[in-house]
C-alpha cells in the first residue's frame, strides 16, 4: 500500500466520521519532514476524539498501522497523528484558521476532498 492510497483512505476517514474542509496536501518534493499532510476540520471536541480513534483504529486494523507520536489529546482543538509519511492534522475551526497551514503550504498540490 503507498503512501497516497492511505492518505486518501485516512480523508475518508474523517468523513465517516463528518469532518469538514479535508485537504490532502503533497510535500513529497518540497520538505523531508513528511510526504503528505491530511487536514481536516472538526466542529466539535466530542467529534474531533471520534475523527482521532476511528483514523488510528482503522489504520492498525487494516494495515497494522500505529502512529509514531499523537499530540494534543489534552486540549482537543489541534490534534497531530505522525504516521512519519503521512501527519494528520485535526483541527477546530479557530486553529485552523489561525495556524492557515494551506499558507504555508502554497507551492504544495492541495486536493480538497469532497464526499
Amino acid at each position: 500500500m503507498n503512501d497516497k492510497t492511505i492518505a486518501k483512505k485516512i480523508s475518508q476517514l474523517m468523513l465517516d466520521k463528518k469532518a469538514i474542509n479535508i485537504q490532502i496536501i503533497n510535500v513529497k518534493d518540497l520538505t523531508s519532514i513528511t510526504d503528505f499532510f491530511v487536514n481536516c476540520t472538526s466542529q466539535s471536541e466530542p467529534q474531533t476524539r471520534a475523527i482521532k480513534n476511528h483514523i488510528q483504529d482503522s489504520l492498525f486494523e487494516k494495515y497494522e498501522m500505529k502512529p509514531l507520536h499523537i499530540e494534543g489529546y489534552e486540549n482537543l482543538t489541534w490534534i497531530l497523528m505522525d504516521y512519519v509519511s503521512i501527519v494528520v492534522n485535526i483541527f477546530s475551526e479557530t486553529e485552523r484558521e489561525y495556524y492557515s497551514i494551506e499558507r504555508l503550504w502554497s507551492d504544495a498540490k492541495i486536493t480538497k476532498v469532497k464526499e
